[in-house]
Parts: structure tokens; C-alpha cells; sequence
């Protein structure tokens, strides 16, 4: 039996989960997805791992049972194709800030005659996930004609940044963000494609699931372990 891919299981409806990788390590990468995770993804714009890294980490995310991801350093061909030559079968895009620009992305994922994308690499994924970021007021304003852009499968929100654009708090509940988030909600279940989000804990996620966001992700590598290992020294301390 064929194990239904990310791309079908989101087409499907089905809400998934992640993992995200800042930390450039093998065996993190594989106890992060082996929880269970449906995805992980590896942050090359702001994690440690570099592309030297991708073979060895997507193998063992894959081996763990969830697709590998990557999370690019800029909206540039060189950026995109890479991690998809090196195991990635899917990429989010930050710094796309019109539809213009999002075609560009959607082209330097795919092979001609849909794209541009040049053929090789021993690990290339051959249709791979094509995620652009949302992060800024001018990105929201293009989302209805990005999301219409073809070979654009879905957007992903970085609230942190979207608050920084925005002027407002990191909190879903805050009035400005929240009527930003409601407004990218709207737009994506218009255009039928899904949206995924950074989440920063469970409870967060299961706000964004109750939202109809489907690529929800729950854990990062390096927040996860100081979290756990701040609360364990917690408790051993309490007299």
C-alpha cells in the first residue's frame, strides 16, 4: 500500500502537524520526528543547518515517518532549488511580497514546461510542495492574487514578523493581528488552498486548527529542549 503523500493529505482536508529544525544534527532531527510528527520542517534562513546538511537530516526525518521540509533563505532560484536537489519535497518561501514574485517561486519549483526548474541532484523530490510566506501587510493586500498564482499550493504565516510589520503583540488575540490572521483565513478557504502557521505551543495550535489552518507547526528543536529542561530543573529545585 502507497503511503498517501503530504500534498494528498492536505487535499484530503486533513490537518497536519510539525516539527521545525534549527539545530543541525541528525539524531535531533530524528527524535523530533519520531514523535509523530506528519512533517519537519529544516530552517536554512535562520537555523544552523547548511545544505551540506540536508542529505543526512532529510533522510533521517524521512526514516522517522514525516516528510522534510525547508524553510529557504531568500525568494531566489539558487535558494529554492537546492534543499529540493537535497531531500526537501517541499519548500517555504519567505520574502514574497506579491503575486509577481510568487510566480517566480512557483516556477523555480517545478520542471519544464510548468517551471524552470533545472534538473539534477541525487536526492530531488520531483513535485515538490511550493509554501510562500506571509509576513507583511503588502503580502496580505496581494494574498487573493498570490493564492490564484498557479503552482502557489498554499501560504504560510510567520506571526512573528507579521507582528513586527503589523506594530502589534505576538498574541493571536490581539485585535490587530487577529483581524489580519482573519483575513488570511478567509482569503486562503476562498481560493480552497491551505494555509499553515507557526505556532508557538500546542494551545496556540489548536486555536489555528480551529481556524481551519491545516500545516500547523508545533515544536521547535531548540525551544522544546529548553522548555523541557527548564521546567524538569523547576521541579527538582521545589523544596
Amino acid at each position: 500500500m502507497t503511503t498517501p503523500s503530504l500534498r494528498d493529505r492536505l487535499g484530503g482536508g486533513e490537518t497536519l502537524y510539525g516539527g521545525w529544525i534549527t539545530i543541525p544534527d541528525v539524531l535531533a532531527a530524528r527524535c523530533l520526528a519520531a514523535v509523530g510528527l506528519d512533517y519537519v520542517v529544516v530552517d536554512l534562513q535562520h537555523g544552523g543547518a547548511s545544505e551540506r546538511d540536508l542529505p543526512a537530516i532529510t533522510t533521517a526525518i524521512k526514516q522517522a515517518g514525516a516528510t522534510p521540509l525547508g524553510r529557504v533563505r531568500f525568494a531566489h532560484p539558487a535558494d529554492i532549488g537546492r534543499p529540493l536537489d537535497l531531500g526537501c519535497e517541499g519548500v517555504i518561501v519567505p520574502n514574497v511580497e506579491s503575486a509577481e514574485q510568487a510566480a517566480a517561486v512557483a516556477g523555480a519549483c517545478r520542471y519544464p514546461p510548468a517551471g524552470y526548474r533545472s534538473a539534477g541532484g541525487t536526492l530531488a523530490f520531483a513535485e515538490p510542495l511550493c509554501f510562500v510566506m506571509v509576513e507583511s501587510p503588502a503580502a496580505i493586500a496581494e494574498l487573493p492574487a498570490t493564492l490564484a498564482t498557479e503552482g502557489v499550493d498554499g501560504i504560510y504565516v510567520g506571526p512573528r514578523d507579521l507582528s513586527y510589520a503589523l506594530g502589534c503583540a505576538l498574541d493571536p488575540d490581539d485585535p490587530v493581528l487577529r483581524k489580519e490572521f482573519e483575513r488570511i483565513w478567509a482569503a486562503c478557504a476562498e481560493a480552497g488552498k491551505p494555509v499553515g502557521v507557526h505556532a508557538s505551543d500546542g494551545t496556540t495550535g489548536r486555536l489555528y486548527r480551529e481556524n481551519g489552518c491545516q500545516l500547523i507547526t508545533v515544536a521547535v528543536d531548540a525551544v522544546a529542549i529548553s522548555r523541557t529542561a527548564a521546567a524538569e530543573l523547576a521541579v527538582a529545585r521545589e523544596a
